[in-house]
């Protein structure tokens, strides 16, 4: 898959655009979104998505276009269950309801800049030493595991980057409207509003080690890479708003995830195998026998996962609220 340089740009130009957009039109005035607009942006950019894939489908040919479909499903349940833990950011902060969506919108853009950066040296990383799958399939088995012992969202904590923000800074605990930066007796201080954004994009940080090496197990193309996190990033906004309590409705999200992850950690680990070049594994040579798993069973895996997921989730919390 040649993808030129122009398309790279003008992806990024149009991306970056998109997030002006939603600032301007929907974030500059601060205000609490109705249900109404929430649930019709959220088709939008889904909608969005869905044409762009066609599109890929249409000039890169099908193999390819269900890669970005597969990569975009993962990426948009791994970014849903990104909500939890913005709920609790949200919450340890106590951030009023009509400056939520800025902080989420500059949160999500320090995020995919994060992430775009994670590609690229992902990208390099493979194109480099491809038995690095092996690493990428061991460590989604093991977060996938790990995520069958309970949410990693329960829990949220100052990382690195907060410390450091907070220790090269004067921070103050008030808010003052939705500035990032205000001035108490002449200096200048952090208000919460940037400290919550620094939460939530660096946060995602932690997901983005789970989600890049999963999408990089359903294609090994950067640009599907990153169209598929940027088109699954872009409505979380919005996503936000919409599901509100049903976010707590989906008590079995982290075990759908877990499945997704380790299926994706087998298939990348089993399709290495089948082109094995390391010489303490089969001698340097491909292990014969392992199966090839295509794109469009990856995807109907994937989606059958999270279907039956919501289906289970909605079914037990109706039930116990009977």
């Amino acid at each position: 898959m040649h993808v030129p340089t122009w398309v790279w740009l003008v992806t990024i130009a149009v991306t970056i655009g998109i997030f002006v957009f939603d600032f301007y039109a929907h974030v500059r005035t601060p205000h609490e979104p109705s249900l109404k607009e929430s649930g019709s942006w959220t088709v939008i950019y889904i909608l969005l998505a869905i044409v762009f894939g066609l599109g890929m489908w249409w000039v890169w040919g099908s193999e390819h276009g269900a890669e970005f479909f597969a990569g975009y499903v993962t990426e948009k349940s791994l970014s849903v269950d990104n909500l939890f833990i913005f709920l609790i950011i949200m919450s340890r902060f106590a951030v009023p309801r009509i400056y939520q969506q800025k902080v989420l919108l500059i949160g999500i853009a320090i995020a995919l800049v994060f992430r775009g950066i994670f590609i690229a040296v992902g990208a390099t990383v493979i194109s480099a030493f491809s038995w690095v799958f092996y690493i990428f399939g061991i460590f989604l088995i093991f977060t996938g595991v790990k995520l069958t012992s309970g949410h990693e969202g329960d829990e949220f904590k100052e990382n690195r980057l907060m410390k450091v923000v907070k220790k090269l800074t004067n921070t103050t605990d008030e808010y003052h409207g939705d500035k990032l930066f205000t001035r108490i007796d002449g200096k200048r201080y952090v208000t919460p509003m940037l400290m919550v954004m620094v939460a939530i994009g660096s946060t995602d940080l932690l997901f983005a080690l789970d989600s890049i090496p999963a999408i990089f197990g359903l294609t090994k193309e950067p640009y599907i890479v990153f169209t598929a996190n940027a088109l699954a990033l872009m409505g979380l906004r919005q996503l936000y708003f919409l599901l509100g309590g049903l976010l707590t409705r989906l008590v079995y999200l982290s075990k759908g995830l877990a499945v997704i992850l380790v299926f994706i950690g087998a298939k990348m680990i089993v399709e290495e195998l089948a082109s094995n070049n390391l010489p303490f594994i089969n001698g340097g040579q491909p292990v014969p026998g392992m199966p090839h798993i295509p794109i469009w069973l990856s995807l109907a895996i994937i989606l059958g996962v999270i279907a039956i997921t919501a289906a289970l989730s909605l079914l037990k919390t109706r039930n116990d609220k009977r």
